[in-house]
């Protein structure tokens, strides 16, 4: 093999050759980085990645889709919405049949998907069928939601829409926490305290009926126009944009801007000299970035093991045989929905400890009861889906509402 030997001069000709070269390659690169937008958005249209992105989303669906097929083998399974399937069922207890409805959905399949309570009206102390409180908020699927005075409408135990805290906790009954990313589920304690410059005043309660005449309990707006009755040797207090306007024996218009605190009248006269007011409302566990609350009780699983507290959430009462209405979730955030009706010869209804074997069965880390009886309702696209003894379903304080968000 010949070996080629360059001299000084024609080494510089390549150098200066290949330097010309680079130049030119930096210009070209400097001059697509001038690409207009129209170009670039059809570079981000053909982008491998993207295409990865929806390869990806499909196969979510999809396993999602294989998993509902798996679970509900011999059940009518239909699909409602993307990452949403509602799914009818009849279960035999006694040798007797039980009319069961699921809704299971996974806002990992469907991010558009938003899980929240709705309230009868613009305030507490009102009822409206499920229908009419789905159809207002476009709902695609919706569930009776807790308990709920019959008398009023007023949703007995804690309630939050949207970080607002509507009422507070009955007996610290159990609660499911909605947050942007998945669920969590606890008994719930109030913590709140009216602060003013002169000391502060527990308060017991948000807008909830009365169960002592010692308790201390603030009423929003929410409430209605008029605070309740004062208890025996009570008092209230008006407060209006953090100061004090008013003091009586008797009820007053709530203002919009502020609450008003009733209670014994030993306990409101420590700040009724206060010139400055102010509610302070947390609760604990402290959810931090919490959206939404929805009460209900008892438990029927925690952490994966069955566990019917009703003694310890005073609902010894309800444990018989019942239609129902539970919610719960699995381990990879998929909200299941759930009704049997009952109360019938062609669907009998459950008990609670058969409720929890259920909702265990059917994946949930934790699930709770919610209203049931003649409140049972379950609404998909358009229609009640199970039988309630009232067409319909009767009127209630509160549901449990998935729509569409943009």
């Amino acid at each position: 093999m010949d070996t080629i030997i360059l001299q000084r001069p024609q080494l510089e000709k390549t150098a200066t050759s290949a330097a010309g070269v680079i130049i030119a390659i930096c210009l070209l690169v400097f001059q697509n980085s001038f690409i207009s937008a129209k170009d670039t958005s059809n570079l981000i249209a053909t982008n491998p990645s993207i295409n990865y992105l929806k390869i990806q989303t499909n196969n979510i669906e999809s396993e999602f889709n294989k998993e509902i097929s798996s679970k509900y083998k011999n059940s009518k399974i239909v699909e409602v919405e993307k990452g949403v399937s509602h799914v009818r069922m009849i279960r035999f207890y006694n040798n007797k049949p039980v009319r069961i409805n699921i809704v299971e959905l996974s806002q990992g399949v469907n991010e558009s998907l938003s899980i929240e309570p709705s309230i009868a009206s613009n305030t507490l102390a009102n009822r409206t069928k499920i229908s009419q409180m789905a159809k207002r908020e476009n709902a695609i699927v919706a569930i009776n939601g807790g308990y709920f005075k019959p008398q009023t409408g007023v949703p007995l135990g804690t309630l939050m829409i949207n970080k607002k805290i509507y009422t507070g906790p009955v007996y610290d009954r159990v609660a499911m926490g909605i947050f942007d990313n998945g669920y969590d589920m606890a008994r719930i304690q109030l913590k709140a305290n009216v602060e003013t410059n002169i000391g502060g005043l527990k308060i017991d309660n948000i807008n909830q009926p009365r169960m002592l005449s010692v308790h201390t309990i603030v009423y929003t707006a929410d409430w209605g126009e008029n605070s309740p009755p004062s208890p025996r040797y009570g008092k209230q207090i008006v407060v209006e944009n953090g100061k004090i306007v008013r003091t009586s024996y008797g009820s007053n218009r709530i203002p919009k801007n502020g609450f008003v605190i009733v209670g014994a009248e030993k306990n409101l006269n420590k700040i009724i000299d206060a010139k400055k007011v102010k509610l302070e409302i947390k609760i604990n566990p402290e959810w931090e970035n919490v959206n939404h609350i929805i009460s209900g009780g008892p438990y029927l699983v925690k952490n994966g093991e069955i566990f019917v507290d009703m003694t310890a959430q005073k609902l010894a009462s309800v444990g018989g045989r019942n239609p129902r209405t539970a919610i719960g979730y699995t381990k990879d955030n998929h909200l299941i929905m759930l009704t049997a009706d009952g109360r019938e010869g062609s669907s009998i209804g459950l008990t609670l400890m058969e409720l929890a074997s259920l909702m265990k069965e059917l994946g949930c880390v934790n699930a709770m009861n919610l209203d049931g009886g003649g409140s049972t309702v379950m609404y998909v696209n358009g229609q009640v889906v199970n039988r309630p003894a009232v067409q319909g379903g009767i009127p209630l304080s509160h549901t449990l509402i998935v729509k569409k968000i943009s």
